[in-house]
This record gives structure tokens, C-alpha cells and sequence, in this order.
């Protein structure tokens, strides 16, 4: 590690400087909005997907042509990303370094494998899966950050029988960080979903001695599938052969209910947006099949519905929504909008298949003469009505969201069906909208997302909820500035220097 480097910046930084953001794997920019959020400056980013990245370049610098492009990080060294980009040396240029490499590059690579690539830059053509580890941990080698934050899924934490997060921590420990990991919930933090996600936080030691967690904002009884989704990612943490028998697992702060505000309901968040009645569209031919793209301004028209969190969205520092939205489009999905309106709020796929089939029966007794079962004119009939899927291989395929609980965890499969977010209003009777998915994760209305609708279910589906990420963020800045101008660590700094 570059001691003059981390000096330097602690320099900078007590002389009142933004604290300079580098997104690897950014995304469309969930982790980095709640950064910018935050009070830092989000300098540059890499991302290999092209709309994902042309909407983080877009949101954070303008559309600035440099800032747009896709870039695989295994093809982009620091040095080319920084002289690319103009921001000089790669050990200067960052104070903090975002991101979280996709998990499958770590599945069972192994403690002992994982050690051998952080000493080796050549290892990973011994276990190609590792290279995006390997890249990751350059970056923070070579631009020396003051503080890392890495977030991922809960799996993370017994990914193929491997505890990735705390050998993740085990080498920024040895790199000279203090390492702490958790699992939050985006509920605990204003978002309107219950999104679990592991977060890492790494802090020079310069610093600080021990890593703090963001207090929740919100509270919420999560069901029981989260409790036992935790369990199974925390199951290995009883299992380590850490050197001082610990590992580096924080528990999340517990919400107080007398103290935290009631978790935001998917109604708080989605009911000042414009109606969109799919099946009335559907009569009128104003909803057709072909790509959705975002040239179409829709009025708002729910001035009087503002929640509280309706209007954070719409009036979000840098980010504020205009008269009109662009990206207010739904799916086509002509078989299934009657079969919406009737299910009820919390119904999942074998209860969608099961109204299906009654409607199916419907069907039949209003023809003149019903079709003999198993004839073309009856499984053509009932192919329009009745969705193909096995519910029990596909139980939670379909769910109509609840309008007084947070949404469930948005997917980046999304970009493919969004059955998984069908709108709790019955008169709507649709999977929700561009716009809206981006209401759940809590991109603000001035958030803008690059290409045509499947991408941007994409970008939003694979992002880090903002308000989660503020959170963290806010809490990670609070230690280095408390370091910053505490009397005796401000000594210590001055005379290594």
C-alpha cells in the first residue's frame, strides 16, 4: 500500500475536499447516487454493460462522451482508466472505491486459492473464475483508496460452501484496512422494498480502529423467508480459521420500533404516478407489442397523492422530476391482464393458475357450443387465458405486490417478464412500469436510465437501492471525518508524515 498516497489524501481531505468516488461495476449508479447523495463526488466509473454505462456517464457527468463508455475491467488497468479519463495518477485520483464484482467469479475458488491470487497476479490462469477478484483487489492496490465498500448478495457469505465475504476481508485486512461486513435490508433504510444485501466496509486503519454500521431509519417484521434466507448466508460464519479465531461479521443494527418511522409501503411510493389502465389501452390500440422506448411524455397527474416519499423522489437534490415522465411504459402481455385484476394482493403463481382455470371454465360456458376438450378450438381457447408454466416447479414466478408493505426484492429479471411485480391496483391490472420499478429501488423521478425498456428493467433490477447505499454511505463518511479532526489521530497522521 502507498503510504504517501494515503497521506495525501488524508491531507486533502482535512482541508475540506469532497471525498473523490471510483464505481467499479457501477451499473446504471444505485451505489454511486447514494454516494453523490452522501456529500462525494463521484469521479469515474467502469462498467462493461453499454446502456448501463451510458446511463451512469449520463447521470454523473453530463453525457460527457468519456464518461459513457463501457469498459471491461479486465481490459482496463488504473492507469488507462485514469489517463482515459484525465484524472492523473491512479494513486492520487480516488479517496474511495465502490462496487461489488459479480459473485460467480468467487464460487469456490477457496480461502487458500483466493490467498494465492491476491500474492500472484498471474494465479487466475490457473482458475479464470477468479480474474474479476483479481482486478477488484489491483484497483485498490494501485489507487491506495482510503475506504472500500463492497456489496453483493447474501450469498456471498456461503457462496459453494465459502464464506467470500470474510475471505474478502481477510485480504483487505492484510492490505492494511480494518474490515467489517453485514447484511442490511433497503426496508430499514426509507427504501420501499424488502431488498436483502451483504455490504463490506473497509476503512485504512490510518483512520480507525473499528468499523461502525448505518443505524436503520425504518422498521418493518420482515416474513419469515428473509429470516431463513439469513440463516442459510450466515450459516458458515461459525466455521473460520481466521488467525485470531474471529471472523469480521458485524450484526446489522436492530430497528426500534418506537424510535424508527414505519417502513414505506409500495402504495407511499407508486400512488402519485399516472394511472395506466392496460386493458382499456389494449381496447383502444394505444398498447401494442414492439420495443418501449422513452419518447413519449407522460403528464403526472397525482399532484394531490404525494406522499411524503413521493415527493423525496420527485424533488431529490440534482435529480428532480420534470412535468412529464418518459418512462412510464408497461409490458405487453395481452393473455394475462384480466387474470391481474382478479388475483388478490400477496397471490402467487399457483394462485394466478388456479383463477386462470376458473376463468377458463367461464370461457367455456359462455359459447354457443362448447369444444370438445382437447380440440384445436379448446386449447386455443384456453392457451389465451390459462399461462403454460408448472406452478410447481414456478410457485413464485408470479406475486401481485401488497399496497401496505415495501415491494419484494427486485431481480434483474425484471428485464424479461416483471411478473414477479404485478401492480397491487386491480383497476391498473399490469406489471408495473419502468418508472415505477425505479420508485421501488428509490431512484428519484430526474434519474435517467439509458436505451429502451428491457435494458433499463435491467439497470434498475441489478442496482443498489440509493437510500440504502446514502445510508452507508453517510455512515462510512461520519468515521473518516470524526478521524480527521480527532485531536490525537490528527497527531499520529501529522508525524508519519
Amino acid at each position: 500500500m502507498n503510504d504517501s498516497a494515503i497521506f495525501q489524501k488524508i491531507t486533502r481531505l482535512r482541508a475540506g475536499r469532497k471525498p473523490r468516488v471510483l464505481d467499479l461495476f457501477s451499473g446504471c449508479g444505485g451505489l454511486s447516487l447514494g454516494f453523490h447523495a452522501a456529500g462525494y463526488e463521484i469521479a469515474a466509473a467502469v462498467e462493461f454493460d453499454r446502456d448501463a454505462a451510458n446511463s451512469h456517464g449520463t447521470n454523473f457527468h453530463g453525457a460527457a462522451a468519456a464518461h459513457c463508455q463501457p469498459r471491461d475491467i479486465t481490459a482496463t488497468p488504473p492507469a488507462a482508466l485514469t489517463a482515459t479519463l484525465g484524472l492523473g495518477k491512479p494513486d492520487a485520483a480516488f479517496d474511495v472505491i465502490i462496487g461489488g464484482p459479480p459473485c460467480q467469479a468467487f464460487a469456490r475458488v477457496g480461502r487458500s486459492k483466493l490467498r494465492e491470487v491476491a500474492d500472484h497476479p498471474e494465479a487466475f490462469r490457473h482458475d479464470p473464475r477468479a480474474r474479476l477478484y483479481i482486478d477488484y483487489l489491483d484497483y485498490v492496490d494501485i489507487c491506495a483508496p482510503l475506504a472500500v465498500v463492497m456489496e453483493n448478495v447474501p450469498d456471498m457469505l456461503n457462496h459453494g460452501g465459502h464464506n467470500i465475504a470474510e475471505e474478502v476481508a481477510e485480504i483487505l485486512d492484510s492490505r492494511g484496512y480494518v474490515c467489517g461486513y453485514t447484511l442490511l435490508n433497503s426496508a430499514h433504510f426509507g427504501a420501499p422494498q424488502m431488498r436483502e444485501r451483504m455490504l463490506l466496509i473497509a476503512v485504512h486503519r490510518e483512520l480507525v480502529d473499528e468499523i461502525r454500521l448505518p443505524a436503520p431509519t425504518h422498521w418493518i417484521d420482515l416474513p419469515s423467508g428473509y429470516d431463513g434466507s439469513r440463516a442459510v448466508a450466515l450459516k458458515l460464519l461459525a466455521k473460520t480459521d481466521h488467525p485470531t479465531g474471529k471472523n469480521h461479521y458485524l450484526p446489522a443494527r436492530t430497528p426500534n420500533p418506537d424510535a424508527a418511522a414505519k417502513a414505506i409501503t409500495a402504495e407511499d411510493a407508486l400512488c402519485d404516478l399516472p394511472t395506466i389502465d392496460a386493458r382499456a389501452r389494449l381496447k383502444d390500440g394505444s398498447l401494442k407489442r414492439g420495443a418501449r422506448r422513452f419518447d413519449v411524455p407522460l403528464a403526472y397527474d397525482g399532484w394531490d397523492r404525494q406522499t411524503e416519499y413521493a415527493r423525496q423522489m420527485r424533488r431529490w437534490a440534482g435529480f428532480e422530476g420534470k412535468d412529464t415522465l418518459l418512462d412510464h411504459v408497461i409490458r405487453y402481455l395481452r393473455r394475462d391482464y384480466e387474470l391481474f385484476a382478479r388475483l388478490k394482493a400477496g397471490d402467487q403463481y399457483p394462485e394466478a393458475c388456479k383463477c386462470a382455470e376458473l376463468m377458463f371454465e367461464e370461457a367455456l360456458a359462455r359459447q354457443d357450443q362448447r369444444p370438445r376438450k382437447g380440440s384445436k378450438a379448446w386449447t386455443d381457447l384456453r392457451d389465451s387465458i390459462v399461462p403454460p408454466y408448472d406452478p410447481g416447479k414456478f410457485p413464485n414466478k408470479w406475486r401481485k405486490m401488497e399496497a401496505d408493505k415495501p415491494a419484494r426484492t427486485l431481480l434483474a429479471h425484471l428485464g424479461k417478464d416483471g411478473y414477479s411485480h404485478i401492480h397491487y391496483d386491480s383497476a391498473q391490472a399490469r406489471t408495473i412500469s419502468v418508472r415505477e420499478a425505479a420508485r421501488l429501488q428509490s431512484f428519484p423521478d430526474g434519474f435517467v436510465f439509458c436505451g429502451t425498456m428491457n435494458p433499463a428493467f435491467r439497470q434498475i433490477g441489478n442496482a443498489v437501492p440509493p437510500l440504502m447505499a446514502k445510508a452507508v454511505a453517510e455512515c462510512v463518511l461520519g468515521q473518516i471525518q470524526a478521524a480527521l479532526f480527532k485531536p490525537a489521530r490528527a497527531v499520529k497522521m501529522a508525524g508519519a508524515r
